[in-house]
């Protein structure tokens, strides 16, 4: 059996628009709903969102056949999270709160066998497909793709150290944690964020690395593509199920 290959990867080195949804409903069933919407590519979120590894896994199948790539968020920048995680089949990772190269450069060993790495080893897992991937311990580093998420004033002073970090495949910019440590928590549209924004667009257009980006106002994510992002979420599962029904309830309720 092969190495399962990664559109979404593929798709960022030949720097192709890939279209995301956020998904925060920890659900097999609105994984599977949504895997069939068109998308290019879904974040199952564990940072933000009460999920854990079983119903992580069970998602991951969900979405495995539909036209979305699936893009985990760990809770954070730890390498035991990483290794269960890999295990279960994830070939994407979107690390939050990278502040420096140094984090940057503890993610990227994290993802890697050794001598390169410090994943640890199993033959046996879903990610081998249970040990039926041929040389899947030597090849598996070619299919996984780091984005680091990039979201302080602080973080943002150092964007091309991070970025140019041998391993890191692109760079999220997170606008709440970003607005918020610029003085604006809660108005990522405020002008100092979006002016962060898309000087950090220009900075990492300059060095050829992708940027990725959530938002859930149209005019911003056209804007967000326009100023150079590669990938960009339009939306998040939790909101639009909460909008429709609050929606669907003013109509009769009044």
């Amino acid at each position: 059996m092969e190495l399962i290959r990664n559109p979404f990867k593929a798709a960022l080195a030949e720097g192709r628009l890939q279209i995301g949804l956020w998904s925060s409903l920890c659900s097999n069933i609105a994984s599977d709903a949504i895997a069939d919407s068109g998308f290019d590519w879904i974040l199952l979120d564990t940072e933000h969102s009460p999920n854990e590894l079983p119903n992580l896994l069970s998602q991951l199948q969900a979405i495995k056949g539909g036209t979305a790539s699936a893009i985990v968020r760990p809770a954070w920048n730890d390498a035991v999270l990483f290794k269960r995680i890999l295990d279960i089949g994830a070939q994407t990772l979107l690390v939050p709160y990278v502040q420096n190269a140094q984090e940057a450069a503890s993610a990227v060993a994290a993802l890697r066998y050794p001598p390169a790495g410090i994943r640890g080893v199993t033959a046996s897992g879903r990610a081998s497909r249970y040990g039926r991937v041929k040389d899947y311990l030597k090849n598996a580093g070619s299919e996984i793709c780091l984005i680091v998420q990039v979201e302080t004033g602080d973080a943002l002073s150092r964007l091309e150290a991070i970025a140019e970090v041998e391993g890191v495949d692109a760079v999220f910019i997170g606008p709440g944690d970003l607005a918020a440590s610029l003085g604006h928590i809660g108005n990522p549209a405020h002008e100092e964020v979006q002016s962060a924004i898309e000087d950090a667009a220009r900075r990492l257009r300059a060095i050829g690395k992708p940027a990725g980006i959530l938002t859930i106002n149209e005019d911003e994510a056209r804007r967000y593509i326009d100023w150079g992002f590669t990938f960009v979420a339009v939306g998040i599962d939790l909101g639009l199920l909460t909008r429709s029904a609050d929606a669907l309830a003013r109509k009769f309720k009044g």
